[in-house]
């Protein structure tokens, strides 16, 4: 009897046993999506092994051609103000200092959203972000175009630079999902949908602004964005945000949507990585690990802006008010576009002027290929360097007196430095910082690019009328003092996974 209970008593203890080494293993199963951390005999993986094993594939090419015409659409609401400069000035009798404040509303509006934009991305996600900042565009957009007074115009157009700054999120969003190998070729073709969208709102404006005037150009430059806006839905929310914010279970869906399009798998094990707890906390831009690079990099988003901007208004102005080879203008340039006796002097752009302009805007993307190269094999802090030493030299022979084919050569150029620029800086910018500032990162350069953007109209459409070389000069040195800066970020981001925490 005593042998039999002593058995029993055995074979509880050993079951027992027995039941506490099976529930561990029971919760950390891996297909258990609700588990942040697994034991070390579970195989496990992170966003950026899924992104890397899933490669390039359907999804990256249909998530390419979604984000890249929301680009172009953005392209043609900042492009805009290059063409309705003239119309708008002769329309409400402008005088110059009040054509350039519209330009400066819109950076205004952008700057004040941009942060905030890159916040709120961090703290709730890119994608709702980057689809409200897009309604909210077309819609002050759409607005625009029934602005009965010159205040109007320009309170309307700072809605749209509001929508705008949440719009420009959307590179992280794109960023966040390409494999490393392939972000130096991808991201710079971006730049041809930017391209695209500038050349649109240009023959636009040629064939519509002369018969049916700038109100029904912007009214048709939104119909895309009707349609964009249901394109949307096909792109997901970043899984790097998900993971992120702890929502592991979303990250695990989207990452094999993902690996199901590109007919891919995702890596063996289990998805693990530890939720970030300061998602938009802007103290990360200011640890010992990122603050000079964040001093620098706003520093070099405000020339970037302030050259490629300049560079637009310079060409635009030159061109309207007949400006080449004048070194002292007279007092009829100078009145050209004032009030005189009660009438306004306008002089609309004719057809050699848009033709120019958009010759110019192939120059964002006639030399891709030499960007490419750039990055592949100097690396980005080299590639800034060297952009912004070539645009400084390019700004200061627009003083040159030329030809007309000569200056069209020279702005061809000068637009593909500064384009290229802009676009080695936003990679930078979304490879340097890590996810849980990523946004807030870039909305802060964002908001420093629109001070450029801010201070140019001023320059090239204010004091051009003065002097040629007096409104060129701020450009060219702006450039030179900024590719020293360039050359001392102290990261290096070619080739190196994205951050997942700092």
């Amino acid at each position: 009897m005593a042998e039999g209970m002593k058995t029993q008593l055995v074979s509880a203890i050993h079951l027992q046993d027995l039941e506490l080494q099976e529930k561990p293993a029971a919760s950390h199963e891996p297909n258990n999506p609700n588990n942040n951390i697994a034991p070390k005999s579970i195989q496990t993986y992170s966003v950026e092994d899924a992104v890397e094993t899933i490669g390039f594939g359907r999804f990256h090419i249909l998530l390419f051609l979604i984000m890249g015409s929301s680009t172009i659409v953005e392209a043609m609401e900042i492009m805009l103000l290059a063409v309705v400069s003239p119309e708008i000035r002769c329309e409400w009798r402008l005088k110059d200092w009040q054509v350039a404040l519209v330009s400066m509303i819109v950076f205004l509006g952008f700057m004040v959203c941009g942060v905030l934009g890159g916040y709120l991305a961090d703290r709730y996600g890119r994608w709702k972000v980057v689809f409200a900042g897009f309604v909210w565009s077309a819609y002050f957009s759409l607005l625009t175009s029934f602005a009965p007074t010159y205040g109007w115009f320009i309170f309307l157009r700072s809605m749209v630079g509001c929508g705008v700054a949440g719009v420009s999120q959307g590179f992280v969003l794109k960023t966040e999902f390409i494999p490393a190998k392939y972000r130096a070729f991808l991201l710079p073709l971006a730049t041809i949908f930017w391209m695209l969208g500038s050349m649109l709102i240009i023959i636009l404006g040629m064939l519509v602004v002369p018969t049916l005037g700038w109100r029904w150009m912007i009214r048709i430059s939104v119909a895309p964005s009707v349609l964009l806006i249901f394109l949307f839905n096909f792109i997901p929310e970043s899984a790097r945000y998900h993971v992120s914010a702890g929502n592991i279970p979303a990250a695990l869906k989207t990452l094999q949507k993902i690996a199901k399009m590109n007919r891919a798998s995702l890596p063996q094990g289990q998805l693990v990585e530890p939720p970030s707890t300061e998602r938009g906390n802007w103290r990360i831009l200011f640890n010992p690990t990122f603050r000079r690079t964040s001093l620098l990099l706003w520093y070099t988003w405000f020339v970037a802006s302030f050259a490629y901007y300049g560079s637009v208004l310079s060409s635009s102005e030159l061109l309207e008010k007949n400006l080449l080879c004048v070194t002292n203008p007279d007092h009829e340039q100078q009145i050209k576009h004032r009030l005189e006796d009660g009438i306004c002097y306008c002089i609309p752009f004719g057809y050699n002027d848009y033709q120019t302009l958009l010759i110019s805007s192939l120059g964002e993307v006639a030399l891709v290929p030499l960007n490419i190269g750039l990055l592949n094999i100097f690396g980005r802090k080299m590639s800034l360097t060297v952009l912004q030493l070539l645009a400084a030299i390019f700004f200061m022979l627009l003083n040159v007196c030329t030809t007309m084919f000569g200056f069209t050569v020279l702005f061809f150029l000068l637009r593909s430095l500064v384009s290229m620029n802009f676009n080695v800086v936003y990679i930078y910018t979304a490879e340097v910082y890590p996810t849980a500032a990523r946004s807030l990162g870039m909305g802060f350069c964002t908001s420093f690019s629109r001070i450029g953007g801010m201070i140019a109209p001023f320059i090239a459409q204010v004091l051009m009328s003065r002097s040629v070389i007096t409104a060129l000069c701020p450009f060219a040195v702006a450039c030179l003092v900024c590719a020293l800066g360039n050359f001392l970020l102290p990261i290096e981001t070619r080739g190196r996974a994205l951050l997942q925490n700092h």
